[in-house]
């Protein structure tokens, strides 16, 4: 079972996504993408998107370490109760107050006011099987809502091909760990994570 890693709410067990063929992403992933974050410093205070959210895991360990505000937003019935759920676990910790949930599909979500931004830190987990070109489009339209020094983690399969960024995006970093990718991108415009490649 998932948790939270560290923060506020630190060891704290998440609620699965209950009779969906789900792919979680694993605490020794969640680690080291975290710890990355942590270095590029843009946790504190951020306005964090997690995009197919699923349990909220992500979205939910930016909050427990001192994320101004999350947006967990997906589709699924399943994927929405088990936010409320680990929402309502993260506001025992006193960090719920702060984690918003939005009952849609991500095209139409980000195509809307609420989800146009300004944005500091986005995930993005689609499915695996998601085509590229949607994805592609996803991230076209992602670029205009991120704020300046924003970090976007776009979580694939690592047989997977790198995302197309499009024009307003730059990829910055790349790391795998087994079957799990994640690509670190920036407004196209940034200057880049030093030591970064």
């Amino acid at each position: 079972m998932s948790r939270i890693i560290a923060g506020a709410a630190g060891g704290a067990r998440l609620a699965p996504v209950k009779g969906q063929n789900t792919r979680p992403t694993t605490d020794r992933v969640k680690e080291a993408l975290f710890s990355r974050l942590e270095t590029y410093g843009v946790l504190a205070g951020a306005r964090v998107l997690d995009l197919f959210a699923g349990s909220g895991a992500l979205g939910l360990e930016a909050a427990s370490r001192g994320a101004r505000e999350v947006t967990l937003v997906d589709r699924d019935r399943a994927a929405l109760r088990s936010c409320e759920a680990n929402r309502a676990m993260l506001e025992r910790a006193g960090v719920g107050a702060r984690v918003g949930i939005a009952a849609s599909p991500v095209m139409p979500y980000l195509r809307s006011p609420a989800g146009s931004g300004p944005w500091d830190l986005v995930f993005l987990d689609p499915p695996y099987d998601l085509p590229e070109a949607e994805l592609t489009e996803l991230l076209e339209v992602l670029a205009g809502a991120l704020a300046e020094g924003a970090v976007l983690v776009a979580e694939r399969s690592a047989r997977s091909p790198e995302p197309g960024w499009g024009a307003g995006l730059e990829r910055f970093a790349h790391r795998a760990y087994g079957e799990t990718a994640l690509w670190f991108a920036e407004p196209a415009e940034g200057k880049g994570v030093p030591g970064e490649g």
